[in-house]
């Protein structure tokens, strides 16, 4: 028994000792291949030879994208899930440069469910056959030139993603195009001056096309009154710099909507400042996509709106490419009875950006009784193999700790008050970059303030 006994303790222990020498072998090639797999992010090794999670697409949170109904699989196409439930996911929107593309707004839509419709003047369902506003541009630095829809340039920075920017395309049969040639470093703003006279609902499109090692600052000026509906085309080229101030000073009777969208090429650097202050009811949408690697894209917005006022902003940035970077930073002031202010921020994270760089921030304030701001912060992650994401959103009334200090140096309450939200608004004009614009700002914001009863 006791021979018995040692043959199976020794075949025990050699049968453990080739267990271990395979594992050995086994972690020793893995950690080889660990290695060797090239280019990482903090450690982690990217590319198409990276270690994945059995039962995943990728590192990281795999979106539900797909749902099952009655135990089969439904999966979403790029106008929706063949059930025509609408996909949740800003990776599978429908875009069409065809208006009949789009079915009707009813205001259900997700797009759609913070704006009146009815305070759109048609823009979403009419024929748009009134006048665009004149269009003028105050620089020799640039090309300037006036194209038909058949241009190669008209459309290739974007496709319309809702009805109201489809009806633009369709409604236009002219565009202009405002072209910025490679390697110049034009010194002094490029301001393009958008006046309207006319209350007829009217199409307008622009592209602005930074070729490539070029440098300019654009600033779009809205002003009189008018009910536009709007494309707007940024073409970023490799290595190019472009920065773009887009100005809402409307009569109070104006209705604008302005899909403002952008396409960033390699090393591309872009940056978007909005400032919305007049209007009755204006929505504008900026996007940003990368077609290579190494872009980065700096979003900024600031909204005062009044009693009575719908002031409405939607970005969308889409990182498609690896290691491309961006910062969102939006602020709004409200005051007054029925003063409507909406931010939604989207931020895509896709499978291939790996090395992504990005984080959203919207900071509102109610100034009285009778605002309403909505702020929606979305962020999807489709691999974990980033440098950082995040997203935060506040909305509040003054803080007391900060007028109580003003007041016990003397200042008074309603003093007091405007210094506080001057303070607030005024990081979002310094990013303009214009002195002259930046001050007209800041004398708009002190009147706005200025009229408040509190």
């Amino acid at each position: 028994m006791s021979k018995l006994n040692e043959t199976i303790r020794n075949a025990t222990e050699a049968a453990a000792s080739a267990a271990t020498a395979v594992a050995d072998k086994a972690v020793g090639a893995a950690r080889d291949a660990y290695d060797n797999l090239g280019e990482k992010v903090d450690g982690v090794p990217t590319g198409d030879g990276r270690i994945a999670i059995p039962g995943m697409d990728q590192e990281g949170e795999r979106l539900a994208r797909d749902k099952v109904e009655n135990d089969t699989l439904v999966r979403h196409t790029a106008h929706g899930d063949i059930s025509g439930v609408p996909d949740s996911s800003r990776a599978g929107r429908r875009t069409s440069y065809d208006v009949a593309d789009f079915p009707k707004l009813t205001g259900r839509e997700e797009d759609f469910r913070f704006t009146p419709l009815k305070r759109l003047k048609g823009l979403h369902a009419d024929a748009l056959t009134g006048p665009a506003p004149a269009l003028t541009v105050d620089s020799d630095a640039v090309r300037v030139e006036t194209v038909g829809r058949d241009d190669a340039r008209i459309g290739s920075a974007g496709i319309p993603e809702d009805r109201l920017s489809a009806n633009a395309w369709s409604s236009v049969t002219e565009a202009t195009v405002i072209t910025v040639p490679q390697e110049a470093e034009v010194t002094e703003p490029v301001v393009v001056d958008i006046h309207g006279t006319d209350a007829t609902p009217a199409a307008q499109h622009l592209v602005i096309d930074a070729q490539p090692f070029s440098k300019a600052l654009v600033v779009l000026r809205h002003h009189g009154s008018a009910v536009l509906s709007q494309n707007v085309e940024f073409r970023v080229a490799d290595s190019a710099n472009l920065t773009v101030v887009t100005l809402q000073e409307w009569d109070d009777d104006a209705v604008h909507a302005s899909s403002q969208q952008a396409r960033l090429g390699k090393a591309a650097t872009f940056k978007h400042v909005l400032v919305s202050l007049g209007g009755d009811l204006v929505r504008v949408t900026p996007s940003t996509r990368f077609d290579a690697p190494g872009g980065s894209v700096e979003l900024y917005g600031l909204t005062f709106v009044d009693a009575g006022q719908h002031l409405e902003s939607r970005l969308f940035v889409d990182h498609s490419q690896p290691k491309c970077t961006s910062r969102v930073t939006y602020k709004s002031a409200l005051q007054g009875e029925n003063a409507h202010g909406v931010w939604v921020g989207d931020v895509l994270i896709r499978a291939i950006a790996e090395g992504t760089d990005t984080y959203e921030l919207n900071r509102n304030l109610i100034l009285n009784d009778g605002p309403r701001m909505d702020s929606v912060p979305n962020l999807e992650i489709e691999t974990g193999l980033i440098a950082g994401a995040g997203h935060a959103s506040t909305t509040g009334q003054l803080d007391d700790e900060h007028l109580y200090y003003l007041m016990s140096r003397g200042i008074p309450e309603d003093e007091a008050r405007r210094l506080v939200v001057r303070g607030f608004l005024f990081e979002i004009i310094q990013q303009i970059g214009v002195p002259d614009i930046e001050e007209r700002l800041r004398e708009a914001v002190q009147d706005e303030l200025a009229s408040a009863n509190y």
